[in-house]
């Protein structure tokens, strides 16, 4: 174990090991900590969702490169904060709140985009847009209770054929999209249960001391 209490070695540095609590920095009543490197990703992937939608809406017909580079950009984002505060342990608060919210303004930007430009069906990105928004209310009360959402398998799994599938309708691979973004809506409803049972039944942890 590592001085934060989190698992140590390459499973916990590649985000495969997640069976420690949730890294006492992050848990409410902690200091926000807003100048750490994993946050200063948070950041960029912040200004780059920005970029992308102008690209994306200035393309006329949704099909961008610049659009979809920034997009896939900001996906590995995700990832690479992750890394970077177990390498360096620079947990916050902040992190905790901030990247789940990016996650779900990435894919409603990424659906938003989709719908507009009538690249994926309308239906099918109803349902994401649904369950993203319900992620978002769910967040909440997943920080306020347990310091941050219990991360599952399908979550972890589904994200990426979403994100995937945004990514190709936008690069212009429309077919692939379209199978992609059907799995990863299933895989991602089926995380929600998960995540919703995880939030409401398991006691809350408590808040870190002043």
């Amino acid at each position: 174990m590592t001085p934060d209490g989190q698992p140590s070695g390459l499973r916990r540095l590649l985000g495969l090991d997640r069976s420690a609590a949730p890294p006492p920095s992050t848990l409410p009543g902690s200091p926000l900590r807003p100048f750490t490197l994993p946050n200063l990703v948070g950041y960029l992937r912040l200004v780059g969702l920005v970029l992308f939608v102008i690209f994306a809406l200035k393309s006329g017909d949704g099909h961008s490169t610049a659009a979809a580079v920034l997009y896939g950009l900001v996906a590995w984002g995700d990832y690479l904060d992750g890394v970077v505060a177990r390498v360096t342990g620079q947990y916050s608060r902040l992190g905790a709140l901030m990247d789940p919210i990016i996650d779900r303004l990435m894919i409603i930007a990424g659906a938003a985009v989709a719908w507009h430009f009538d690249l994926l069906p309308r239906t099918v990105l109803a349902l994401l847009l649904v369950r993203e928004v319900l992620m978002l209310a769910l967040g909440r009360v997943a920080l306020a209770r347990r310091g941050a959402l219990t991360i599952n398998w399908f979550g972890r799994i589904g994200v990426w054929p979403i994100m995937s599938s945004l990514f190709f309708a936008i690069a212009g691979a429309e077919d692939l999209a379209h199978w992609l973004l059907w799995i990863g809506v299933v895989l991602a409803y089926i995380a929600s249960v998960l995540y919703a049972r995880a939030t409401f039944t398991r006691p809350p942890i408590s808040r870190k001391p002043s």
